[in-house]
């Protein structure tokens, strides 16, 4: 039966365990990638300190805001104000960025391999990096995509046109209210579409993108999977975390590889299936190639 006890392997000698990921990810049938916010992390995309000085210092001066994840909850007084926070944080998180090494390296790894990704992450760094979008399951949304507030209907509609443009016209921490984004159908105020509540739209692309995801694992979950875990944290864990576990357990041929500064961990019992590095995902990323 699935346990939910957390052990920490015993640390073996670094190289060691990078021939032996090399060697499960050349010989899996499948090899499925559940990535988090460490790998963002690892590729520079970081939410504070000098990142976020740079491009939200006068928010911070003005509201005492510490990083760009919490930024994303204050309560500004005027939609004008909210949309130049908003148009900023997805315009340096989404559009003005370059794919970062560790996506390319991982890429480069599993290029010509039976891989799939699921990720909680809404950066689009898999796509910038040339990920077949058709192997993606973005489970929490998309910087790129807007939805109605209410939501009236379960669509999403992308954003890159506009915020640019919010980016070119904002002064004073306000957007000109002309370019406040109105739901096309009820004319509410437009939202994010990242799941944060029970408001979080589901569209076709997104329930596309589920049945590839339960496709793959009907299809691998029993064979020799690669269960590869990158920069996966604590706040979601039933997403990534756990099933990847739990369908370790239950396939003595599957490997479970977590590839986290810090976290890394796997199961009480699954010691012998799991690779461990508690390291930079980027200089792991690296090293494998």
């Amino acid at each position: 039966m699935f346990s939910k006890t957390w052990t920490s392997k015993s640390t073996s000698d670094y190289w060691q365990k990078i021939e032996r990921l090399k060697a499960e990810i050349q010989g899996a049938d499948a090899i499925l990638i559940g990535a988090g916010a460490g790998l963002s992390t690892s590729a520079g995309l970081t939410y504070s300190g000098e990142r976020f000085l740079k491009y939200f210092s006068d928010f911070h001066a003005k509201y005492g805001i510490t990083d760009i994840y919490s930024g994303g909850f204050y309560p500004f007084s005027s939609l004008e104000e909210y949309w130049a926070w908003w148009s900023r944080h997805i315009y340096y998180n989404r559009y003005d960025l370059t794919p970062g090494k560790p996506y390319a390296d991982l890429l480069a790894l599993v290029r010509d391999r039976n891989y799939f990704v699921l990720t909680t992450n809404v950066d689009h760094q898999f796509q910038l990096a040339g990920f077949n979008k058709a192997r993606l399951f973005y489970t929490q949304g998309d910087y790129g995509l807007w939805q109605c507030s209410k939501p009236c209907h379960q669509a999403t509609y992308d954003n890159e046109a506009a915020v640019r443009r919010m980016i070119a016209e904002q002064a004073d921490m306000r957007v000109p209210s002309e370019l406040i984004p109105r739901c096309p159908r009820c004319g509410r105020p437009m939202t994010m579409n990242l799941r944060c509540d029970d408001t979080f739209v589901q569209d076709q692309g997104w329930y596309a993108a589920a049945r590839r995801y339960e496709d793959f694992l009907q299809r691998y979950r029993n064979g020799r999977i690669l269960l590869l875990e990158l920069g996966v944290g604590g706040n979601t864990p039933g997403i990534i975390k756990m099933p990847f576990l739990r369908m370790a357990a239950q396939n003595p041929k599957a490997t479970y590889a977590c590839l986290n500064l810090g976290e890394a961990f796997t199961m009480s019992g699954l010691e012998e299936q799991s690779i461990l590095f508690d390291a930079d995902i980027g200089k792991v990323l690296s090293d494998l190639r």
